[in-house]
């Protein structure tokens, strides 16, 4: 697995981690904060590994 592979799998990990940790945050009650945090922190990752691919496909590996 090439290192912009994991880069790429790495990130969907995270978001989908930190998307589930705001749903089960709301759903608990946990926090409201632990949930806005996470949905935010899942939303700016989604930004970051889009641009991250598009940066990446003019990278020669």
């Amino acid at each position: 697995m090439s290192l912009k592979a994991f880069h790429l799998f790495f990130i969907l990990v995270s978001i989908v981690f930190s998307a589930g940790m705001g749903i089960w945050a709301f759903k608990t009650g946990a926090s409201d904060g632990l949930g806005w945090g996470s949905c935010v922190a899942a939303v700016l990752m989604l930004v970051y590994g889009v641009m991250f691919f598009n940066k990446s496909k003019s990278i020669i590996t």
